[in-house]
């Protein structure tokens, strides 16, 4: 039976709320922190799902102070273009 802390922050890497939780209060991390240390936001999407949670999160029970306080930025999907590819378009 799953518990309310077993619910998925982030789809794209399978990191739960327990997870990022555990690791906040450990470490005391800021969202980059976070981020870097469970994968979470680093997946297909970009952090534009799970990025607002996991700042609270951080907010939460991480690193409260303003030089740690640096939100999420979402990076958002690319794929390679070549130029022989991009000299084609009119």
């Amino acid at each position: 039976m799953k518990t309310s802390t077993d619910f998925i922050v982030c789809r794209c890497e399978e990191v739960t709320y327990q997870n990022i939780v555990e690791t906040a209060k450990k470490y005391k991390c800021s969202s980059r922190e976070l981020k870097l240390r469970t994968r979470a936001g680093m997946g297909f999407c970009g952090g534009r799902t799970c990025r607002y949670l996991i700042d609270m999160i951080a907010a939460d029970y991480g690193q409260n102070t303003m030089t740690h306080n640096i939100p999420l930025k979402y990076q958002a999907p690319v794929r390679p273009v070549t130029f022989g590819l991009l000299g084609d378009l009119k």
